[in-house]
């Protein structure tokens, strides 16, 4: 099973800039998209579902706001839209797919960067999403969890820790929440892989136009396993040359 996790920050806008030949490409098996700020009526999906892609699409109420979307080619058993989170769900910030005994989650994650009401909100969804996948655990133990966390875990997550210790993404309380949710039974993708490599990240600021070229950027992005799937883990990866956001792809394979 190979997935992608990618913000698109606007799927008509990653269009205009070649999504849909990027996915001629077959990069993945199942693509999970975050921030398509767009409803399936409004994009030409017709293109997407000729290459092979079942598409669902979980959009927020609010136009041209949040939303996720998951495009697979291995047609799941099960979809749920939400996890019974209301201001959540009204944002459509989390979608579901079962694949047999496996299940995928794609989230995006609530950024705190507006202001301190946000930031409150932000805390609040990591608490009621963490107690929602310890509950989903019961009854569906092997998860797969990936999407833009909207947290940079530890200092070589960031190109700059000492310039960003007081900003939203890289605060002690979200880095503590990313080592509570570790500690218990969940396993960094990427990290496995690559425990030590420096310089890869995938998010750059689009207020400073040279960041991206210079690589000052953030790993924000996850696909965080089960440790009952780690020893299933093929590769972990992150594509900082494909440029249709101010994301990148992140990317694991995983055997069934």
């Amino acid at each position: 099973m190979r997935i992608i996790s990618y913000n698109v920050n606007g799927i008509r806008a990653a269009i205009n800039k070649g999504f849909t030949d990027w996915l001629q490409t077959d990069p993945a098996d199942i693509i999970c998209l975050q921030e398509t700020k767009a409803v399936k009526e409004n994009v030409d999906f017709k293109k997407i579902e000729d290459l092979g892609y079942h598409t669902y699409w979980f959009s927020a109420h609010k136009k041209g706001y949040s939303g996720v979307a998951i495009f697979t080619k291995i047609k799941p058993d099960n979809i749920e839209y939400g996890h019974a989170h209301e201001k959540s769900d009204f944002e459509g910030r989390v979608i579901r797919a079962d694949f047999g005994n496996l299940t995928l989650i794609n989230a995006y994650f609530p950024s705190g960067t507006s202001g301190d009401e946000r930031q409150a909100f932000k805390y609040h969804w990591l608490d009621t999403f963490f107690t929602y996948l310890e509950e989903l655990k019961k009854t569906r133990p092997r998860l797969i969890v990936v999407g833009d966390y909207n947290i940079a875990h530890t200092t070589i997550d960031i190109h700059d820790p000492k310039g960003n210790k007081n900003s939203s993404g890289f605060l002690p309380e979200e880095r503590a929440w990313m080592d509570e949710f570790l500690s218990k039974g969940w396993v960094d993708s990427f990290r496995q892989m690559h425990p030590d490599t420096t310089g890869a990240y995938s998010w750059w600021s689009q207020r400073f136009p040279t960041v991206r070229s210079q690589n000052k950027g953030w790993r924000i992005d996850y696909i965080c396993i089960t440790k009952n799937l780690k020893d299933r883990l093929v590769e972990a990866k992150i594509y900082p040359n494909v440029k249709h956001s101010d994301h990148c792809p992140i990317y694991a394979e995983i055997n069934q």
